[in-house]
């Protein structure tokens, strides 16, 4: 830390911390008296650090409980991460999952323009099912940045789904989302158990942490979904 530090080097370090995995997703902080011990500052200096990113929805913090990170670090606008699985449980239905294919490849040229990533960064490749009652519900084509993730590369994603790990392995600053309308291929005829030409509805999302990618992922539903938000 530098000689005389302000509560921007507090908030940067602990951003990096959370970044490198020394702080995961649901772990406590230490308190304010701890943390101003440790980077020899006034406590207000770390109050400072701490309001500013919880305010940001990196950090959690409530009275008497402490701080904690987030499981899933939201941004001001308070967007989270769905759950596949607890979309399809909340709907009172039987969840299960199942990975097609997983390859680690250096990025094609669309993702590096779509990432920002450099010409030889490696990705993980994943394209899965998840199924409600039996029954396809959602198809999902992702990629990870191993960069970022090196640990992807050795994740069992037979048996846990990317969704659920990303939210557990690491936070996002930034996200963007796009909706569209699609038409069934023969490949996505056959995975989601309808014709092709079939009208999909498919969701892009695209999340960073602190402007390095995190994913890319396309996900599509079988004809007549339908997707409620509330804020």
């Amino acid at each position: 830390m530098p000689q005389h530090t302000t509560y921007r080097d507090i908030k940067a370090d602990i951003l990096r911390k959370i970044t490198k995995g020394d702080w995961r997703p649901g772990a406590s902080i230490p308190n304010e008296i701890e943390l101003a011990a440790s980077y020899g500052v006034a406590r207000a200096t770390v109050n400072r650090a701490m309001r500013e990113l919880a305010e940001e929805g990196i950090i959690e913090r409530k009275r008497k409980a402490g701080s904690k990170v987030r499981m899933s670090p939201l941004r001001r606008a308070r967007f989270d991460i769905p759950l596949v699985r607890r979309e399809i449980e909340d709907l009172g239905q039987a969840y299960r999952y199942a990975l097609i294919s997983s390859a680690v490849e250096v990025a094609p040229d669309w993702l590096r323009a779509r990432l920002n990533l450099d010409a030889t960064t490696e990705v993980l490749h994943l394209v899965c099912m998840h199924f409600a009652d039996g029954s396809p519900y959602q198809f999902e084509d992702r990629w990870i940045n191993l960069a970022l993730l090196p640990e992807a590369r050795e994740a069992d994603f037979s048996v846990l789904g990317p969704n659920e790990w990303l939210v557990a392995a690491v936070p996002f600053s930034d996200a963007e989302i796009s909706f569209s309308a699609a038409t069934a291929d023969q490949a996505l005829a056959n995975n989601l158990s309808c014709s092709p030409g079939d009208p999909l509805f498919q969701l892009e999302r695209s999340t960073w942490w602190q402007d390095q990618a995190v994913t890319y992922v396309r996900l599509v539903y079988c004809p007549g979904h339908r997707m409620t938000t509330r804020y």
